[in-house]
């Protein structure tokens, strides 16, 4: 017997929002954080983004997040979508870990992505697994989820031109 998505008053459905929230304290943070996740990037990386162009990007972002819970509750993917937020939540995090390390240095995102993102990822991932229709939807939901990862990072080293 194959389980089907949750309904719209699903828990999965609520659990989608503290993906949003938290992307909002990650952005503060990355914003406040440090020097900045702007002079962060050009002193690291030479990629030039405002801090005007930083939240412009990152308020799409939101905006496209809040979009995929509106939709994945409508046509009933909300687990699908848990795992991949889960996914691109936990792998930016990672990010933030490897290059802190790399640079043996602050970088501004990096307490959210450790303390919040990594839990939330990763807890996420483990209890969706099995809520996912198949695990072949599990396992594209994962690649979805660091498709937007990779996607970010290039719009990032792009100084938030696409």
């Amino acid at each position: 017997m194959v389980n089907k998505e949750p309904t719209l008053k699903s828990p999965s459905a609520h659990w989608l929002w503290l993906f949003v929230v938290t992307y909002v304290i990650h952005i503060a943070e990355e914003y406040w954080g440090g020097e900045g996740y702007s002079a962060h990037l050009l002193k690291n990386r030479g990629v030039h983004m405002s801090p005007t162009r930083f939240l412009i990007v990152q308020a799409i972002g939101v905006a496209l997040m809040v979009a995929g819970v509106l939709i994945a509750k409508r046509l009933k993917f909300p687990n699908a979508l848990a795992v991949i937020f889960g996914t691109a939540v936990l792998v930016n995090a990672l990010t933030h870990i490897v290059n802190s390390l790399h640079s043996m240095a602050y970088e501004p995102g990096l307490i959210s992505g450790t303390i919040i993102w990594i839990p939330l990822g990763l807890f996420s991932i483990i209890y969706f697994r099995r809520r996912v229709l198949n695990q072949k939807r599990f396992w594209i939901s994962i690649a979805v989820g660091i498709a937007i990862n990779v996607t970010v990072a290039v719009i990032t080293l792009r100084g938030g031109i696409l």
